[in-house]
């Protein structure tokens, strides 16, 4: 699950860091826009069914590193 999350990070620091450089059309800055948007919502999801299973769980707390 970390390595999940690990992943996505380092794919929205990537995509982050295509935008910022300012090399890329209008139309692939949007796409890449629009996935970091997903990649971002995927996150989101992992995180929320990790907090969640840990609260069914009694722990309620995510591992650390």
């Amino acid at each position: 699950m970390v390595d999940d999350l690990d992943e996505l990070v380092e794919r929205l620091e990537r995509a982050a860091a295509e935008l910022r450089a300012g090399d890329l059309s209008a139309d692939r800055a949007a796409a890449m826009v629009d996935e970091c948007a997903q990649l971002a919502a995927e996150a989101g999801g992992r995180l929320d069914r990790a907090v969640r299973a840990g609260d069914e769980s009694g722990g309620g707390q995510l591992p650390l590193g």
